[in-house]
């Protein structure tokens, strides 16, 4: 069996509501992923990023990663962790140093980010992510790099992630307890993004909302930089235990009801299609309407855009005030679990008035592609271009400081096309 190290691998973990699942991706020459090993299970144990019953969690994630493990012929001993959940936080914050030396350096860099990063963040919580948005140099705003350049004073403004130490400390410990180390702990929002966008998304200004099962992440790109991100503690759960309740099925059956054949706008469903049910209770299997099951799939999807719009009037709002321009060029992306239903492009149409609507698949990745090329696999997608740039990063040189690793990352995005 490969080690890791031989082969120049990098592992993404999600641990979701619904779903545990691992992938494991070769860095090839160009800089490509290649996935070799996929790992899926069903979640137990865990609801909307917080652990109810570790042992059980541990066995999930173990079963996903020998999963992996076998099918890539390697042994995994480090991963990138996903975490997501209503007490992701995020803040916007400016820092300002002043210039010694003739031209800004990186160490300048590092400063004027750490003294932006320096403040006070709600208990109990600890920083995920540091993300620059633009700089300032005296006279001159809106500077994506400033490596090189010369003024008196630099300004950075930053955006942090912040997530409850609790829930952090037990989901890396629920990997741990494998035997395996934990890289990074990553926002899933942010993860999905790298997944799902390219750079000119990104400089047209985006919001992409990853629907899960028990949450939905939010993450909006303005000009290049990402200004906001939230949790919403809804998503597919609420619509699957509608119908469970509704036709009186199982959670597991309603599921697979919803996947199947539900659909997000009941006017485009033939009145005349049906759909067969079986009963949790063991009685004979009943024939229902197409159209009846839209009927109680698309008030609830409407709502849940609808508090994604919410968010997103929120932050025009916010941005307005401050002298920001607000654009969202680039339209709402759309993906997650939650997205793989008929109908919903139509249905968030009616609900993001004026913006085009899009599903989100995981891009820039080779091999086993039909199998991870789908919404439901964009976090874990993710994870790997975030560790793969991580790796790059380290490789120049900078050595695993996370800070600068972050901040290189972050440039090498700004001079590129495509995230890979």
């Amino acid at each position: 069996m490969v080690k890791l190290l031989e082969k120049k691998l990098v592992v993404g973990l999600e641990i979701g509501t619904s779903k545990v699942s691992a992938l494991i991706g070769e860095i090839l020459s160009d800089n490509t992923v290649n996935v070799i090993g996929v790992g899926n299970v069903l979640s137990r144990g865990i609801d909307k990023g917080w652990i109810n019953d570790l042992e059980s969690v541990i066995s999930c994630v173990q079963c996903v990663v020998n999963q992996a493990e076998l099918m890539g012929n390697c042994q995994v001993s480090s991963i990138y962790l996903a975490v997501s959940g209503r007490n992701i936080n995020c803040q916007n914050e400016i820092g300002m140093v002043p210039l010694l030396g003739e031209e800004v350096t990186l160490e300048d860099i590092e400063n004027v980010v750490h003294t932006a990063k320096s403040v006070k963040i709600r208990d109990e919580h600890r920083i995920l992510h540091v993300i620059p948005q633009e700089y300032a140099i005296d006279a001159q705003e809106g500077i994506k790099n400033p490596l090189g350049l010369s003024g008196v004073r630099m300004q950075a403004k930053v955006h942090l992630i912040t997530c409850h130490n609790d829930m952090a400390k037990n989901i890396i410990k629920s990997v741990e307890r494998c035997g395996i180390n934990v890289d990074r702990l990553i926002f899933s929002g942010l993860a999905s993004s790298y997944a799902v966008l390219t750079h000119d998304d990104r400089e047209l200004g985006v919001c992409v909302v990853d629907i899960g099962s028990g949450t939905m992440d939010i993450v909006i790109y303005i000009g290049g930089a990402l200004r906001y991100t939230k949790v919403i503690p809804y998503a597919g759960n609420i619509v699957t235990s509608d119908i469970a309740y509704a036709f009186g099925t199982s959670t597991s059956d309603a599921e697979s009801i919803k996947v199947r054949y539900g659909c997000a706008l009941e006017s485009l469903v033939n009145k005349d299609e049906n759909v067969e049910l079986t009963s949790i209770n063991g009685r004979s299997s009943r024939i229902l309407q197409r159209q009846t099951l839209a009927t109680i799939i698309e008030p609830r999807y409407y709502e849940l855009l609808t508090l994604v719009n919410n968010e997103i009037i929120k932050l025009r709002n916010q941005l307005r005030f401050r002298g920001i321009k607000f654009d969202l060029s680039g339209g709402i992306v759309l993906t997650g679990g939650g997205s793989k239903i008929n109908g919903l492009v139509s249905c968030a149409e009616r609900v993001f008035s004026g913006f085009h609507i899009r599903i989100g698949s995981p891009m820039c990745i080779t091999d086993l592609t039909e199998c991870v090329q789908k919404p439901d696999y964009s976090t874990t997608v993710g994870l790997l271009h975030y560790g793969k740039e991580l790796q790059i990063n380290t490789a120049t040189g900078i050595g695993k400081n996370t800070l600068f690793s972050t901040l290189l990352k972050k440039i090498n995005h700004w001079f590129k096309k495509e995230i890979c």
